[in-house]
């Protein structure tokens, strides 16, 4: 923590744009050492208590209740660390149970001008140790002159305008956070008393997070509807977390129903030309495109036979490219062998944005109510 004024406290704060993400980034030394009191200056920043964060600078939606923490590299072959959280402003819990792709496309040039890894001129490799899963991630960054620029002409569909390009490897994701690719041992769980007598198909996967993929007519879906007619479809989302909830508890998450992982991917045959349609949940509300890491899984479970993933896109062969049709447009992942590992090494094109930087403000008072998600 950098200043008192006012008796609030003031913390350097610079806000970005990440993908289809946006939230505030940290350096970790600015932030308290103890995770209780970081999540609770954490929850103070971004307005919990109030579904709109209203008194903090979250966004209203899970996807602006992001957060950043960068610091130095804790792994060896690593540039930076880079802790993501999920700011349940509601509920008043920070998640660091899951990463953020989207947030982690903005990590690099974040790094580069914070100070903490050297631009090159051209190209800028930064290779970032997502403390919430262990794994690495290589970004390539647009430095011409050895600036980052945030300029160019790459597009992603959810955002507007054109920007430079980012690209992100996933380097080994299998076994993000339960250490297992396939964390119950099967392509195909069936779980019984959500619908009918013989149950519902899952396919649990875990590559840079965990999914449950389900066939959306199995749910009585299309896969095709607008966002926000499954959030009002009261009947249809308890379902859904009841199989989530499931499908967490034989994933090893015994705590399922209090976490944001396994998060639910439904699944449809694609109508625009892609690999199959997407409807991605974050896990409560229908997300208005398709996470990175989500999509990192889905497209994983495409080279798996026998998986939900796998029935519906057919046979693939590697390399690839998987192309996901979502409610915001499409996103490509791009599938290379991964040498020696149990997962295909997945490539996607990101942008990200500077939006503004200075000071941010938590109340002095506010007790630690934040709670760490196991």
């Amino acid at each position: 923590m950098n200043h008192l004024t006012s008796r609030q406290i003031g913390i350097p704060c610079v806000m970005m744009r990440g993908g289809t993400s946006r939230g505030p980034f940290f350096l970790a030394s600015d932030l308290p050492a103890s995770p209780a009191e970081r999540d609770a200056l954490l929850l103070s920043v971004m307005g919990a208590g109030n579904d709109l964060g209203i008194d903090g600078i979250g966004g209203g939606n899970p996807l602006t209740s992001k957060v950043a923490i960068v610091g130095p590299a804790t792994l060896a072959g690593a540039d930076v660390d880079y802790l993501f959280a999920q700011v349940r402003v509601q509920e008043g819990i920070v998640d660091t149970s899951p990463n953020c792709g989207n947030m982690l496309a903005a990590v690099a040039p974040f790094a580069i001008e914070a100070g903490l890894v050297p631009a090159t001129d051209g190209v800028t490799v930064v290779r970032i140790h997502n403390v919430n899963t262990g794994k690495l991630i290589e970004a390539r960054v647009q430095t011409p002159d050895g600036r980052v620029t945030y300029e160019g002409e790459a597009v992603i569909d959810g955002v507007p305008g054109t920007a430079a390009p980012i690209h992100l490897a996933f380097l080994d994701a299998a076994g993000a956070n339960t250490g297992r690719l396939l964390p119950t041992g099967a392509p195909v769980d069936r779980i019984i008393g959500i619908d009918g007598i013989g149950g519902i198909e899952v396919s649990c996967i875990d590559a840079a997070i965990p999914v449950m993929l389900v066939r959306a007519a199995d749910l009585g879906k299309t896969g095709h509807e607008p966002m926000d007619s499954y959030r009002l479809d009261r009947g249809f989302m308890a379902r859904l977390e009841t199989l989530r909830v499931e499908a967490g508890r034989r994933m090893g998450f015994a705590n399922a129903a209090g976490m944001v992982i396994p998060k639910p991917v439904l699944l449809a045959p694609p109508t625009r030309g892609g690999t199959l349609a997407v409807r991605y949940f974050m896990p409560h509300d229908c997300h208005r495109a398709m996470a990175i890491t989500g999509a990192v899984a889905t497209a994983t479970a495409c080279t798996i036979p026998g998986t939900v993933a796998s029935a519906l896109a057919g046979r693939m062969a590697l390399p690839g490219d998987v192309t996901f049709e979502h409610p915001a447009g499409r996103l490509t992942v791009r599938l290379d062998p991964g040498a020696g590992q149990s997962a295909p090494t997945a490539s996607i094109l990101r942008t990200s944005r500077r939006l503004f930087e200075g000071t941010v403000f938590a109340r002095p008072s506010d007790p630690p109510r934040a709670a760490m998600a196991a």
